[in-house]
């Protein structure tokens, strides 16, 4: 049973009620995960600065890597919100799902989200076949190390969720179904 419960504006720092307002004025309300990190006194101004900095992936982009990140690591949190998300991206359900379990139709996403999936099951070690097939699709150099950097990103909430515990206040994601490879 998790000790934590989620802070509210008056028991965070300073630093972190701005960021709680400009949360709530963003998005209509605090997502109970980035609360939870205002039990650091900076951490969640410095996450937000973090996952708000300039990439070379697209918003649809970083949602493929946030749902296979997230399926991976059992996160049932952010494959709730990624999952709003990824609609919110244009993503349908079937491609929602496809992605949790690493793939997508789509040859170039495709390719990102094997990638994804294969840097997060073996801690960045990835085959030959993976970075090649990523580089045939039209990624670069750059776009690789922003798809680390966006793998970081989520594996600091996958973790931080899975820890924690702390009530889910998206709609739940459905468990992915076993599928027959």
């Amino acid at each position: 049973m998790s000790q934590f419960t989620v802070p509210t504006r008056d028991q965070v720092s300073s630093a972190s009620q701005e960021a709680f307002d400009g949360l709530q004025k963003a998005l209509g309300f605090v997502p109970n995960l980035y609360a939870t990190i205002a039990y650091s006194d900076n951490g969640l101004p410095k996450y937000l600065a973090f996952q708000g900095a300039k990439t070379s992936l697209s918003n649809k982009e970083k949602e493929a890597v946030n749902l296979v990140v997230s399926e991976i690591n059992g996160c049932r949190y952010c494959q709730s919100a990624h999952t709003v998300l990824g609609k919110m991206n244009g993503f349908s359900d079937n491609d929602i799902l496809g992605l949790r379990a690493g793939h997508s139709s789509n040859e170039r996403l495709n390719a990102l989200a094997t990638l994804a999936k294969d840097v997060t099951e073996n801690k960045g070690r990835v085959s030959p076949a993976t970075l090649e097939a990523f580089y045939a699709a039209g990624y670069t150099n750059g776009n690789l190390v922003d798809v680390i950097l966006q793998v970081s990103d989520k594996i600091a909430m996958n973790y931080l969720h899975n820890l924690t515990e702390i009530p889910i206040d998206f709609p739940v994601a459905p468990a992915l179904e076993t599928q027959a490879a």
